[in-house]
């Protein structure tokens, strides 16, 4: 049982890194990002072409990767936001074309092979309490805390962050009191690209890079979040890791064949119970 739940709670990790990119977006324009992850996908791709095919440094290639997804968040945005001034729905649908231009990107650059893009970590491992702790579970788990930690922070004490929830609770009295909400906008895009971006680079070692490896993935972040609730960004923590334990409970006792059917009950059982999300019920309100 207790290895289950060791990684689950690792998978966990990485869906809540996944579902944070979504809830972001969402909290400061009400629009669900669809294209979250092929963006991921087309940055990891990015890590593997300059690491494995040009020979780059692995942390140079991460660094511009960053770069790359930060600009493409930015062009993105800017094509979406006519959109989003139209309705929310009209922008997440649009995020849909956006998404199969970064797959068709994919294809075209890297083709439909299947590739491996592995973490420059040392090959360790030990036991506790039965349970076997490699190398990567830590590194998940401290880019998790890391990512959180910084993110938290950066919303809860700097002016960009406070102009952030603002935003995200009430945009008209927001704009009113001189907040630009192009900017928050623009601000939520960044740091969903970036969050992606650590996402898929912690996620591709456990299976593979392909172009569709990233944006299923992200299908269960997305679950993640809705079940901690969209507007909330520690329910979208909260969330990834009951995911990552409910399904790794799931496919050990019962079938790793019916996870998805499994996880789409999961989700609307979850929103039977608390329709807001788990945090929105309990708080009433954004986080």
């Amino acid at each position: 049982m207790l290895p289950v739940l060791w990684q689950g709670i690792v998978t966990g990790c990485l869906y809540s890194l996944g579902a944070l990119g979504l809830v972001m977006i969402f909290k400061s324009s009400g629009m669900v990002n669809f294209a979250h992850g092929a963006l991921a996908g087309l940055g990891a791709f990015l890590v593997y072409g300059l690491s494995a095919e040009a020979q780059w440094p692995w942390f140079l290639a991460v660094l511009a990767a960053l770069a790359s997804a930060v600009a493409i968040s930015a062009l993105t945005y800017g094509a979406i936001a006519p959109l989003l001034r139209r309705s929310d729905t009209t922008a997440t649908i649009g995020t849909l074309g956006v998404g199969l231009i970064a797959q068709g990107i994919i294809l075209w650059k890297f083709g439909s092979n299947i590739v491996r893009l592995d973490l420059p970590l040392p090959s360790m491992a030990f036991d506790v309490l039965g349970m076997k702790v490699t190398s990567y579970d830590l590194a998940v788990l401290a880019a998790t805390a890391v990512v959180v930690g910084v993110l938290f922070s950066l919303i809860d004490f700097t002016r960009l962050g406070i102009t952030f929830r603002a935003a995200s609770t009430d945009p008209f009295a927001a704009q009113v009191c001189g907040v630009s909400i192009t900017r928050v906008h623009l601000f939520s895009w960044v740091v969903s690209s970036v969050l992606g971006v650590i996402a898929a680079l912690l996620i591709v070692p456990t299976t593979f890079l392909s172009s569709t490896t990233v944006t299923t993935f992200m299908l269960q972040a997305f679950a993640a979040a809705v079940i901690g609730g969209f507007d909330s960004l520690p329910g979208s923590v909260i969330g990834g890791i009951l995911v990552g334990i409910a399904c790794n409970l799931f496919s050990f006792y019962v079938a790793p064949e019916l996870l998805n059917a499994f996880l789409l009950v999961f989700m609307l059982a979850s929103l039977s119970l608390f329709p807001g999300g788990i945090l929105s019920k309990r708080m009433g309100s954004r986080v």
